[in-house]
């Protein structure tokens, strides 16, 4: 019996190449060497490979200069642009992965990698190999009519045999060539007939067969086309040969040698690690081989049941010097989730799992919660200074509502890695795991299922459970260890650990607890409201188009705005498409209606999706207040995010979103408070750069932007009108982000010479700021990182980015990042600080929302002045500058009435 032979994959590199480069984001090394498209090649790659283990692979790429074609036809690509330089620095290691994964390079002088595919599809073809062109090039889909030739679309994975093709171009593959010659090829700046599109040579070679039936009926093809056709006739040989394929290129080796190429794990290790692919080095080694990371095997995972057992692992919290702790709950709702499990683990490759509260048949007997509270719960408390956890805001309630009193800790692993560098990995347990440990811990999907079939924790078999849990546990533990090395010389983010991180994780705990109280009658009437207003801008936005479409469909909105209305074009899409998104709109409705109304649309229709339909939805059952859940380790800035509700998207510029605020409201007898920062980056900006103009506004009490608007503008004081001041804010907040002359025209509509006097002439005042903003940039091209007031480093690695447009976005950054990391500090160190004076369980105030530069309080009145002047006194002290912090407070009945 003869068995099958194995497929043959010709993998046309620059297709890959150029969708990596369009799809993926701009990676670059801690160096700041690119290698975004590397990535995604690579990951394409071994996802072909891993849904096609038993084929051969073959990587075919352009060589370098012109090839014959430019003989034949001198504007031949004429309009294509260069290849991007940092595209092009990403080639070379590409093509070195490429060779170490057993899929040999192949670059031939003067022929394109379409011949060298064609001839390789027609050598292997006669050797009865099955072969598939792994591209996007509609050229090669004349190879097809070979029955052993198939394509795929490197989009999609779709792959095309002779059917396929026929239904994509309505021709046959043996008709490509003709129809190619006949629409030409933009892309390659083949002209073919004028006029002449897929339509109407599809219908000719649909008639007549071939081009050549096409010239001898030519005089049968009536009006401008048949004309222009005719006109073409002595272009169309040349248009033939141009998009032909080669199927002799002389390879200069064989295909038998080609297909004996392995992969070399060890040297695709030493790529990886070059390349910072630290994820993938463990994927490359052989099945066979064993990780140096990994921990010890499952046996070292002890499912505890008795009572005896209990009582040991107690003894060891007693005796270790560190130990990792971890909950397995019914829910993420820290308020009402039931507590199924802990995990403990003492020590690297060791741990152990308490289930309490799992519920299947045939289930082992668990021991009792006021067991584990009694001999366990007393020595965690009791040794809780040792204490470590991933993500200890959530585990700290959950063991403190079931009996297992934890105040202290001695580190949280997820805020150890966000200090060290925020944006060099996402700061969960998996991630994590594999950044720094080389190491791929159990998904929580493998034991409980996903989507419709996942099961509660409860509901999974204890030895299951125990694998899942205890490796949780070991794995935090040896993430302490590790990143503790790493923090070991660096005491500025040790001290931004314990003085900001950590206390601040203990305040949100007690924040999100506290939760704010909504007026859901109020939520539901502006709701109704919201909803007529959405109905009568879609009215408008019909009637200007002059016929209905989805307002919420980017695909439709292009076909209105740009199709139909002719609207110019201002960007475009990875893909290649126009822009829909809400910068081009706004830039679009300076001049026209429709995009203007959609983009109240826009934001009438997330206010109601968000806020007021969904508000009282997550009401919480049992307190019938919103407790919001913040995030500490989100941002590159070291702000807190929220999440259900977002409170920071909650507009306040707007009259929709300051009703929205007006939706949180007091307890009766109770008043809310809002205390907020006044311009702290811009006092942020002048105590880094000590400018002297700034200095002097903020320390004699001056409006800032009065006084910048009379440097600039060359005036007194008293001279600054309402316009001046809007000029001289939108100069003050648009440097703080690095705004250029291009950036100051389109905010205040001025001409780009008149915005780049006004930013000149304010560098010649302000000389303390642009020196702070060039030096900070020379000190992050040297470090890579830039650092705030109180010590957090914030990675600006793209900052040496060979990439233009990238290394500008990484130098804004860094001026930037110091700004809003250091306000982001401040508040922090606020936030605790007021929280120490309320203390635990305080009858008369409470801590109730954080957003942005702005705390929210909850008081009791008789209690209100008195909290109002502390919690102004607390918060313009939590950080001394040259220029004195102020704090703008009142008290209101709701949210927007304090603000």
């Amino acid at each position: 019996m003869n068995t099958p032979a194995k497929k043959i994959f010709l993998i046309d590199g620059s297709s890959y190449l150029y969708r990596a480069f369009h799809a993926m984001p701009p990676l670059t090394t801690s160096k700041g060497i690119p290698t975004g498209a590397v990535k995604g090649v690579t990951n394409m790659l071994r996802n072909l490979r891993k849904e096609n283990p038993d084929s051969h692979y073959l990587s075919v790429f352009d060589a370098k200069g012109k090839n014959f074609r430019h003989d034949i036809y001198k504007e031949y690509k004429a309009n294509r642009p260069p290849m991007p330089e940092d595209l092009r620095e990403q080639l070379s290691p590409l093509k070195e992965i490429c060779n170490a994964m057993g899929m040999p390079v192949i670059e031939i002088p003067n022929v394109e990698a379409d011949d060298v595919i064609a001839t390789l599809a027609a050598i292997g073809s006669k050797q009865g190999m099955p072969m598939i062109i792994s591209s996007l090039d509609k050229d090669l889909m004349q190879l097809v009519e070979d029955p052993l030739v198939k394509m795929m679309n490197t989009m999609n994975n779709k792959i095309y045999d002779v059917a396929g093709v026929e239904e994509k171009f309505g021709v046959h593959p043996n008709q490509i060539i003709d129809y190619l010659a006949i629409v030409g090829d933009t892309s390659d700046n083949i002209p073919g007939v004028p006029k002449v599109g897929p339509k109407t040579a599809v219908k000719w070679l649909s008639e007549f067969k071939t081009l050549q039936g096409i010239i001898d009926n030519a005089d049968s093809l009536t009006g401008v086309v048949g004309q222009n056709f005719r006109d073409s006739i002595p272009d169309l040989d040349r248009n033939i040969e141009l998009v032909t394929l080669k199927k002799d290129v002389d390879l200069r080796v064989s295909l038998e040698d080609l297909l004996m190429a392995e992969e070399s794990q060890e040297e695709l290790n030493k790529l990886f690690a070059s390349l910072e692919f630290k994820t993938w080095i463990k994927s490359s080694r052989s099945s066979g081989s064993e990780d140096p990371e990994a921990p010890k095997s499952k046996k070292e995972y002890q499912a505890v049941l008795t009572e005896k057992d209990l009582k040991e692992w107690a003894k060891k919290i007693d005796k270790c010097n560190v130990f990792a702790i971890d909950t397995e709950t019914s829910s993420l709702d820290t308020m009402t989730a039931d507590l199924i499990g802990i995990s403990l683990a003492c020590n690297e490759g060791e741990g152990c799992y308490i289930p309490i509260k799992h519920e299947y048949e045939e289930m082992p007997k668990q021991i009792p919660l006021t067991q584990i509270q009694k001999i366990l719960g007393s020595a965690i408390t009791k040794n809780q200074k040792k204490l470590v956890g991933q993500n200890l805001k959530f585990d700290l309630p959950m063991l403190n509502r079931h009996g297992i009193k934890v105040e202290e800790f001695l580190g949280d692993t997820m805020l150890m890695s966000y200090v060290l560098n925020s944006t060099g990995t996402r700061h969960g347990l998996d991630r994590m795991a594999l950044y720094y440990l080389n190491y791929e811990p159990m998904k929580y999907e493998e034991v409980a299922g996903s989507a419709s079939k996942q099961i509660n924790f409860a509901q999974v078999e204890i030895p299951a459970a125990t694998f899942y849990a205890a490796e949780d546990a070991d794995v935090t533990i040896r993430l302490f260890n590790h990143l503790n090395g790493m923090l070991k010389d660096q005491p500025k983010l040790i001290n931004l650990l314990k003085s900001i991180e950590y206390p601040m994780l203990r305040s949100l705990i007690r924040v999100e607890t506290n939760g704010a109280k909504i007026d859901g009658q109020m939520l539901a009437e502006y709701s109704d409201e919201l909803a007529v207003k959405i109905d009568a801008l879609s009215k408008n936005a019909f009637k200007m188009a002059d016929e209905e479409f989805n307002m919420d469909s980017p695909k439709q909105l292009v076909e209105i705005l740009y199709n139909k209305l002719d609207l110019p074009i201002l960007k475009k899409t990875p893909k290649g498409q126009p822009s829909t998104n809400e910068d081009t709109l706004q830039r679009l409705a300076e001049e026209y209606d429709l995009p203007k109304i959609i983009i109240e649309y826009r934001g009438l229709a997330k206010l109601k999706s968000t806020y007021t339909d969904s508000l009282i939805n997550i009401q919480h059952p049992v307190t019938k207040r919103i407790h919001t859940s913040y995030q500490q380790a989100i941002t590159s800035t070291g702000r807190l995010s929220s999440t259900e509700p977002n409170l920071q998207n909650i507009p306040i510029k707007t009259a929709e979103g300051r009703k929205i605020r007006e939706a949180f409201i007091a307890d009766k007898g109770n008043v809310l408070i809002s205390a907020d920062y006044s311009q702290i980056e811009l006092r942020i900006m002048a105590h880094l750069s000590g400018d002297k103009n700034l200095t002097y506004a903020f320390n004699n009490n001056i409006d800032v932007h009065s006084a910048t608007a009379s440097e600039i503008f060359n005036i007194s004081l008293e001279a600054v009108t309402p316009e001046h001041r809007r000029s001289a804010k939108a100069i003050n907040f648009g440097l703080i982000y690095g705004m250029s002359a291009f950036g100051l025209t389109r905010q205040l509509g001025i001409p780009r010479n008149e915005a780049q006097a006004y930013l000149d002439t304010y560098f010649e005042r302000y000389t303390g700021v642009r020196k702070y903003m060039d030096s900070t940039k020379e000190l992050a091209k040297k470090n890579l990182f830039v650092e705030t007031i109180l010590g957090r480093k914030l990675h600006v690695a793209a900052i040496n980015d060979s990439n233009g447009l990238r290394r500008q976005a990484a130098e804004r950054a860094a001026i930037n990042a110091p700004l809003q990391g250091s306000a982001a500090d401040i508040i922090k160190k606020a936030m605790i600080d007021v929280d120490h004076w309320i203390g635990n369980d305080n009858p008369n105030i409470k801590m109730i929302m954080q957003v942005h530069d702005e705390l929210i309080f909850e008081v009791k009145k008789g209690f209100a002045q008195e909290a109002l002047e502390n919690i102004i006194s607390l918060m313009e002290s939590s950080v001394k500058l040259d220029i004195p912090l102020i704090v703008d407070a009142n008290t209101g009945a709701n949210w927007n009435e304090a603000h």
